[in-house]
């Protein structure tokens, strides 16, 4: 048999790791991204609520009484614009996370197995788990960004409805067409710093935390490489990264929501920078942490669902274990 016809023979993940990987890890982001995405939904509600800038620029006005807790946020959602509601803005949510947790996954193991040169059954310095992790949640996020922006903007639809604002988009596409034609292709890319910035701290919790916990456990207790391990891993993994982004997600909510000029500059905040100091001096620090509990509350069950079927798809794909 010829090294070509060789090749052909091989399994597809052998074949094509990198492909393998990303299609693998897209599929589980996308069916952990449909679980939990009403708390993601009451996330982004709750960071928008009680917005400093927005009173200062007289913006509120007519506006209703805004929602108060995650709990009176989500029932509110369902009873006033209906429980579907609740999966308002999904489709582009499973994109971005096609792309992202495709693109992160992908960069992450290459990072760490061919950069950083992770031996298999050795202990890996944490600082290389955090160098690899951070940066592959930052590629990640760069080339995910216009979905997150269509994502944020779409979940806020049905609160302009209640406020008798006219609705800004027909659906996903037209959400697209709409930016693009307004800010072009930058405008995609609209608060794409801060958006970036959490997910490098985001995935310096999850990726990082799921890979070093995980392996520690393997190397340090009598566990073994099954769903229990794989468990424990993730719960520490969302805890860590809701602690560590969620301050960095609210920044990037209120820049993309944000209204725009014609050349698609915010009206609000000038940066990233300048929405953490607005936001900080106007509702002062822990409204950094707004929207903390449905965060960490989505990400230890997106974790979780995440972790438990990507390493299972990994084992019936022939893969080896994460």
């Amino acid at each position: 048999m010829s090294p070509a016809e060789e090749e052909r023979s091989l399994p597809f993940p052998e074949r094509w790791p990198r492909a393998s990987t990303f299609a693998l890890s897209a599929c589980a982001a996308a069916v952990a991204e449909l679980v939990t995405f009403p708390l993601d939904l009451t996330k982004t509600r709750l960071q928008i609520q009680g917005e400093a800038a927005v009173r200062r620029d007289g913006a509120a006005a007519g506006q209703a009484v805004p929602y108060r807790g995650m709990l009176r946020t989500a029932a509110g959602i369902a009873q006033e614009e209906g429980v579907w509601k609740l999966w308002q803005g999904a489709t582009p949510a499973v994109y971005r996370h096609i792309v992202y947790t495709g693109v992160r996954m992908v960069t992450y193991e290459h990072l760490r197995d061919s950069v950083l040169g992770r031996v298999e059954g050795e202990s890996f310095p944490l600082w290389k788990a955090v160098v690899g992790g951070m940066s592959a949640g930052a590629i990640g996020q760069f080339f995910a960004s216009p979905t997150d922006l269509v994502k944020v903007q779409m979940q806020m639809e049905g609160r302009r409805k209640l406020e008798g604002k006219p609705l800004r988009f027909r659906g996903v596409h037209h959400a697209f067409l709409k930016i693009l034609s307004e800010g072009g292709v930058r405008g995609l890319w609209a608060g794409w710093v801060p958006n970036v910035q959490r997910a490098a701290l985001v995935n310096m919790g999850d990726l990082t935390t799921y890979d070093s916990v995980k392996h520690f456990l393997l190397l340090n207790m009598t566990l073994v490489d099954n769903s229990v391990t794989h468990s424990v891993s993730s719960a520490c993994s969302g805890l860590v990264a809701a602690v560590l982004g969620t301050p960095a997600d609210v920044v990037k909510t209120r820049i993309m929501n944000q209204p725009r000029d014609k050349q698609g500059r915010g009206l609000l905040y000038k940066s990233s920078m300048d929405c953490l100091i607005q936001t900080v001096k106007g509702e002062g620090f822990m409204s950094l942490y707004k929207g903390f509990i449905p965060t960490w509350m989505r990400m230890a069950p997106w974790s979780l669902v995440f972790w438990l079927t990507y390493e299972q798809i990994r084992r019936m794909c022939g893969v080896s274990s994460f």
